[in-house]
């Protein structure tokens, strides 16, 4: 029997492409995502792919990101971009709204949003 991990309770690759996508899409039109917006490049092909192969690995499905990229060194390839708690708290409202959108059942999209968060905030390297 195969384990319940996160990625195939969210319905694996096609429902995590489909929740990148639409982080994306919210990132690139909501005002108030201006900030974190800022902090990618116009083009958000690379990012999306990137969150895609990480978070693959990450929720329990296939570690993609390891397999093409390397070790994910969250911390030290997020540090050339200053993340304080604005930073953090767009990403994570960010990705709760992808998530909604997606159709991502409540009680899993609560304990995902718990882990989303500590994961954001260990990229924090902006301190109040």
């Amino acid at each position: 029997m195969q384990k319940q991990t996160p990625y195939i309770l969210i319905g694996g690759e096609r429902m995590l492409a489909t929740l990148c996508d639409r982080f994306y899409e919210l990132m690139d039109t909501v005002p108030h995502f201006a900030t974190i917006r800022a902090l990618h490049p116009a083009d958000l092909q690379s990012s999306r792919d990137k969150l895609f192969m990480f978070l693959s690995g990450w929720l329990g499905g296939p570690d993609l990101y390891v397999q093409n990229v390397g070790h994910p060194m969250l911390r030290r390839r997020h540090m050339p971009f200053a993340i304080g708690e604005d930073e953090r708290d767009q990403w994570v409202a960010c990705m709760f709204l992808a998530m909604e959108a997606v159709g991502i059942e409540a009680a899993l999209r609560e304990q995902l949003l718990n882990a989303f968060f500590n994961t954001a905030d260990f990229m924090r390297n902006q301190r109040a």
